[in-house]
């Protein structure tokens, strides 16, 4: 079986400022204390331009603690699994000639157990292109057929797994706009200059 959703939000930013709050999403020290408290480290593996497409490209690996699971599998993940953390590739494209950002992140570790990828769009909102953005986020989380695992609690792994994926990127989602608003503060007042 496999739970798969898909999310929109509308960010009454513009593109510039709304794909600037999203890279610093995971690395902003508020909402790492706070609402990214279940992020532990996150590392830029390669980052590149091609000059030929105008496109940067970058991957990052994030590491975060894991969501609680039944208490059947946790002895499979301390064991199996090197303990509670969840280990994250995340690869990003960002075209500023078309204003498009696509992320897809994917688990590294865990596979065994439980596969979850997400792929994210940014895009200037068709309605408000110089005004709002559009994020798009595509989700699915399979849970591995364990023989070990019935079918029932590989069901309830990926039900939990979604519970709490989309609590994060729900949390997420508030961290860039948090963000946004203090990015739009900050470019109204360099705008303003002296007095």
């Amino acid at each position: 079986m496999v739970v798969s959703y898909t999310r929109e939000h509308v960010y009454r930013h513009p593109w510039h400022r709304v794909t600037a709050a999203a890279w610093r999403k995971f690395t902003d020290a508020d909402a790492r204390v706070a609402a990214l408290s279940h992020i532990l480290e996150v590392q830029t593996l390669s980052r590149r331009v091609d000059a030929g497409e105008g496109r940067l490209h970058a991957v990052r690996a994030i590491s975060g603690r894991a969501p609680p699971l039944p208490f059947v599998l946790r002895g499979l993940l301390a064991a199996g699994a090197g303990g509670a953390v969840v280990l994250c590739v995340e690869h990003t494209a960002v075209d500023g000639a078309e204003r498009a950002m696509r992320v897809v992140s994917r688990n590294a570790n865990l596979r065994g157990l439980v596969h979850v990828e997400e792929r994210c769009s940014y895009r200037p909102h068709p309605d408000r292109p110089d005004e709002w953005t559009l994020f798009r986020q595509d989700t699915s989380i399979r849970c591995a057929p364990l023989a070990a695992v019935a079918t029932w609690v590989a069901e309830m792994v990926e039900r939990r797994c979604a519970e709490r994926f989309e609590q994060n990127a729900s949390k997420g989602r508030e961290v860039v706009e948090t963000i946004c608003e203090r990015l739009a503060i900050s470019d109204h007042g360099d705008s303003v200059g002296p007095r």
